[in-house]
This record gives C-alpha cells, structure tokens and sequence, in this order.
C-alpha cells in the first residue's frame, strides 16, 4: 500500500481531489490541518490517505484526473447522457426482475403453495418458460443487489451532470454530491454570498456518512435553510389588550386584499372571534377606499378614513373597542419619499395608547436587491414584520431567504393566491424551504 497526500483550502476540496483521481478504492487515515485561515491566505488542510498497490497501478494507466480536467463542461454533459441512456436500458430490463422478485415475495405465504404445484413444483407462480430462458435461475436477492446498484449509480450520474450545469462556476469548490442543491439555491435567486456561507457551513460540519446521496445532502440543507428564516407566529391577544397593525409597502403589492384577508381571519377563521376595525389612509385611489368599504360592509365591521395625519389618533380612539385595528395605508414608490413621510407622520403624531406594529408588503417575485432596497427605503417606519404576497406568482423563493436573513426581521404571514379569505397563511419555515427547493404548490401549506 502506498501513503499518499492531498491538500486543500478545506476538507472537502482535498477529497474531491482524491475521488477525482482514485475514485472509492481508497482509505482515509488522517485529515488534519496545518495552517489556519488567516486575512492574507486561506485555510489548509492535508488528507493522507492509503492507496494499494494494484488501483494505483491501474489508475495510472487512465488517471481519471487527467480525464476531467480535459474535457469541457459540454463533452462531460454528453458523456454522461451517454451513461444515464445505458442505465436507463438497463433499468427496462430489470423492471421485469423488479416485478418477479416482488412476485416471489408474496409466493412466500402459505397459500402459494397450492399454485407451486399446478406449475409442476416451481415456487415462483409468476415465472413462466420465457422468463426461465430470459434469465437463468438467480437468486432473489441478486436481482434486488442489482437493482440497488443501478439505483446508486444512476444517483451518481445525476450528481456528475449537475456539475457541469450552465450558471458561472462558484468560488468556492463545490463536491460532487453538492451540485444539485447549489444550482436549485443559486437558480431560486438566492443572494451569491448568502449561498456560498450556508455551502461553507455545510461542507465543514456535514458528516461524511450523510454525503452518500443528493437525497441525504438535501435533508441536511434544508435544516441550514430553515434556520436563515425569523418567523413570528400568530399569537392569541391577552384579555383587555388591543393590536393596531398598519400594512406598508409599495403600489401594487396586495395591501388592501391583505387587509381585508386577515380582517375576515381575526373575525371568523380562529376559534376565539375577535373584533376588527378597519382605517384606511389610502385617499389616493378611490378605488382602494371602495373595495375596503365593501369588505367591511360584508362582514360588519367598523371603518374609518383618515386624509391627513392629525385625523390618525381620532380614527384609532373611534375604534378602541376592537381588539385588532388594521390600518390599510397608500402604495408608495420606494422613491417617493413624500408619500412614506406622511405615513411617518402619521405615526409621529399618534397620541393613543397603542403602539402600532408596522408590517412591510413585499411581493415575493421581486429580485433580491430590489427587495433590500425597498426594505432600506421603508426602514425608518420601524418594520415590525415582512409580509410576502404572490408567493403562486414566483418560483425564485431564494430572494426570501437572502432577504429575510440579513434584514433579520421575522415573517409573519404569507398571501399565496388572491382568494380571501382562505389564500392567506401563517408564516412557516417548512413551508418557505418547501416551496425553494420543490416549487410552489398551494398543497404545501396544507
């Protein structure tokens, strides 16, 4: 056996480079550091690993790093489609071995037995005399192995493709196992920085027994996602206690549907049935006012309009016997700084007894620095919570998780469609990290 040794900037970038030249047919006898990450030059780290005789001998005949690093990025592609076809051949004609070993499992019970005998003593009732010159008498259990390596490989091949995927190679290395997870964060609009932190997180602290398969690396990843999510759950009021909730944000996000939406929640969807009252500052489109005064029609709720800001603690007072206040305010542009001013005087000169918890609308489908953007330009209102809409409007949910990760301001609801009152939900981290990696379903909430 010969020692041999492997470096990187981590742990594991020196595997990748031992699988790309010796593959499996290795053992692993120490990884150790020796130098630490410093602010002029990176961490790095030595892997010494044992290698026989007889796989280095063949490896050096076609060393499989020399192959790699040869081909382009489309040759790779291609050659693996090559591979998945003859899988995929292969995989036709084991479904027949698949369906008789299943068979033979159920000749197990009792009453095969008598079927054993009409078919002159054999016990596998659904082996007939093609299948016996098809295949010759193998054991079950060699057609389950089989069937489990060719699962395992083809696993492999999807791994080797998405390695190759078209987006700007990262940075940071990324292994094999890897690839798929990176390309579905990095193709759902997740923010460069924020992706390769979490691949850093999890290439250092993953164990290696998880890294068999995409479906272990994605269990993993989706424990790292859910922890970059603050949420604020729904809580139940106190007695004697009253929440004023105003919704901001730009035009055309869903303020007023929001409103109306969680109106119709407090009022008759929660066991306890709260008292809702409504305000609307939204006097520049008339359209607005109306569609709220029809909803509060509907389910009988109070309502009061409010044009300048001295009339703010007025209208709040004349509500002060409902427990929760919603307060739909007008769309502004992140750069119409005038508009958002009067929403902050409004607030400056609120002289009730009640704080007021301020909620920034965003539509989900905005890209990232849009999103912060808007964030920074509503910031000085004191945002309490974030409120998506559209989520069935999007697949790029990435953006949420960059976004909500460095603004560190939790979530509180979700609007995944514009029925009211039932396509509003209580912000969840499952359900986020869901919708990131499998698409949006409304089903996922459920």
């Amino acid at each position: 056996m010969k020692v041999l040794t492997f470096s990187g900037q981590s742990p594991a970038e020196a595997l990748k480079k031992v699988k790309q030249q010796f593959g499996d047919e290795v053992m692993v006898i120490e990884t150790k550091q020796v130098r630490k990450r410093t602010l002029n030059q990176p961490a790095l780290y030595e892997l010494i690993i044992g290698v026989e005789d007889e796989v280095l001998a063949r490896r050096h005949k076609q060393p499989v790093e020399s192959v790699v690093r040869d081909m382009t990025p489309k040759e790779a592609v291609e050659k693996s489609e090559e591979v998945v076809l003859s899988i995929s051949k292969a995989a036709q004609q084991f479904s027949d071995i698949n369906a008789m070993a299943n068979s033979h499992e159920q000749m197990i019970a009792p009453q095969t037995q008598k079927g054993s005998a009409q078919h002159g003593g054999s016990s596998f009732d659904g082996f007939t005399a093609e299948h016996s010159e098809r295949f010759p008498s193998y054991k079950v259990e060699d057609f389950k192995d089989v069937k489990k390596q060719i699962d395992q490989l083809t696993d492999k091949v999807k791994l080797i493709q998405n390695m190759f995927w078209e987006e700007k190679s990262p940075e940071l290395p990324i292994p094999p196992e890897f690839a798929e997870i990176y390309k579905v964060s990095k193709e759902s609009g997740m923010n460069a920085e924020h992706l390769d932190a979490i691949m850093r997180l999890t290439l250092e602290h993953m164990p290696n027994n998880m890294r068999e398969n995409s479906v272990t690396v994605k269990r993993y990843f989706q424990t790292l996602l859910r922890k970059m999510i603050p949420v604020r759950l729904e809580s139940t009021l106190k007695p004697n206690e009253k929440r004023v909730m105003m919704l901001v944000g730009p035009t055309g996000v869903g303020k007023t549907t929001s409103v109306a939406k969680l109106a119709a929640r407090y009022s008759y969807l929660l066991e306890r049935k709260y008292k809702v009252g409504l305000v609307v500052l939204d006097t520049y489109r008339i359209g607005a006012v109306e569609q709220l005064t029809q909803y509060a029609r509907m389910m009988k709720l109070g309502i009061e309009i409010v044009v300048d800001p001295p009339e703010f603690t007025q209208a709040i007072n004349a509500l002060s016997y409902c427990d929760y206040i919603l307060i739909d305010t007008m769309g502004s542009s992140p750069y119409d700084q005038e508009k958002i001013e009067k929403l902050h005087a409004c607030l400056d000169q609120n002289e009730t007894a009640y704080r007021v918890d301020t909620t920034l609308v965003m539509p989900s489908h905005l890209k990232y620095e849009d999103m912060k953007m808007t964030y920074d330009k509503f910031a000085h209102l004191n945002i309490d919570t974030v409120m998506f809409t559209k989520l069935d409007e999007t697949k790029g949910f990435g953006t949420i998780f960059s976004l909500l990760n460095e603004i560190n301001v939790p979530v509180s609801y979700l609007s995944v469609g514009q029925e009211v009152p039932e396509d509003l939900i209580v912000a969840n981290t499952d359900y986020l990290v869901k919708c990131l990696l499998d698409g949006f379903t409304k089903a996922n909430h459920g």
